[in-house]
């Protein structure tokens, strides 16, 4: 089974059936994706594109809401929603593809915390405060020196009281360091969901040593993108992606350390791209809709798989870096 930690496939759903009037689009594309790859769980993530900020933002999060519920309705037969630790016992039972919801970014929230509530409601269980940019709650790793806001550090109180879990991919250096100290004493869960190793391709979006290690001091969890922003422009290749795996175990250890795909060379294919953002952060020759070569989608997770085994990876440590790390995140954390 392979667990993946971050998907921006809603988009591509809101925007097919939504827009377009397309019926049964996940059980025509993704869907068949998965189970070719052999993904198990899959986080799928509720991104607003800046393009539609600030005035769509809430508009546009529930329709990628609604495009989720949609997919379950429609393939209940195939998958299930993942709300509870309860309901991976299904989804390690081989019952169904389980599906999480989460948020990459609140600017949908507006300048206030109570749409956490509703957004909770409604099934997310995770949540990263930013994208990149600064939001009224949070500085994104495109901002120097930010961190959170006194609205900020109230979502933050307020999301953990809920249970939902706090995704550090595209958080300032700031907002990274405060999170992890606001909510250690309180044991709350956190992760980065997608990022890469500075210690192997040095850029704003990805993790140095020390914050891989403050990461696994609070117990949280390490997702590599699988992405050629992380990994980089001259390493687009599976050994590219092993080599930051690699990295990441020997600084942190495997217990820590999991799959946050972010394949989005479909969306570039499947709808009109969005303006580039002037963000800063993608590095030079890369582009949003690329792939790594064999990595591009979830159908190829076997690959990667193969090429773990063909560099001496045993099949304890590829398991767990496939799937049983998040799973026992996600049971303890939910």
């Amino acid at each position: 089974m392979i667990a993946d930690a971050h998907v921006d496939l809603l988009m591509e759903l809101a925007y097919r059936e939504r827009r377009l009037g397309e019926t049964k689009v996940f059980a025509d594309t993704w869907l068949p994706l998965f189970e070719r790859g052999g993904v198990g769980l899959q986080v799928c993530a509720v991104y607003v594109d800046v393009s539609v900020q600030p005035e769509g933002s809430l508009r546009e999060a529930l329709s990628m809401v609604a495009a989720f519920h949609s997919a379950l309705r429609e393939n209940a037969d195939r998958v299930m929603q993942v709300t509870a630790a309860a309901d991976l016992d299904a989804v390690e039972a081989g019952g169904g593809i389980g599906l999480l919801l989460s948020l990459e970014g609140v600017e949908c929230f507006g300048v206030e915390t109570w749409p956490a509530d509703v957004f909770h409601a409604l099934g997310v269980r995770m949540a990263g405060l930013t994208w990149n940019r600064r939001n009224a709650f949070a500085d994104g790793a495109a901002e120097e020196g930010g961190s959170l806001s006194r609205l900020g550090r109230e979502l933050v109180d307020r999301l953990v009281s809920l249970g939902v879990i706090l995704d550090l991919a595209h958080a300032s250096r700031g907002l990274f360091a405060e999170v992890l100290e606001r909510v250690g004493s309180a044991g709350a869960p956190v992760l980065c969901s997608h990022g890469g190793c500075r210690g192997v391709f040095d850029t704003p979006r990805n993790l140095d040593d020390d914050q891989l290690r403050a990461l696994a001091a609070a117990d949280g969890m390490f997702g590599l993108m699988l992405h050629p922003v992380a990994i980089g422009p001259e390493r687009r290749t599976i050994d590219g992606v092993i080599d930051h795996l690699e990295h990441a175990v020997s600084v942190i250890g495997i217990e820590h350390v999991c799959l946050g795909g972010d394949f989005t060379k479909r969306l570039w294919e499947a709808m009109p791209p969005p303006p580039e953002p002037k963000d800063g952060l993608a590095p030079p020759g890369v582009t949003p809709g690329q792939g790594i070569e064999d990595l591009t989608g979830p159908e190829c997770y076997p690959a990667l798989v193969a090429g773990l085994e063909r560099r001496g990876w045993s099949s304890d440590d590829v398991e767990a870096v496939t799937s049983a790390n998040l799973l026992r995140f996600l049971r303890d954390s939910l």
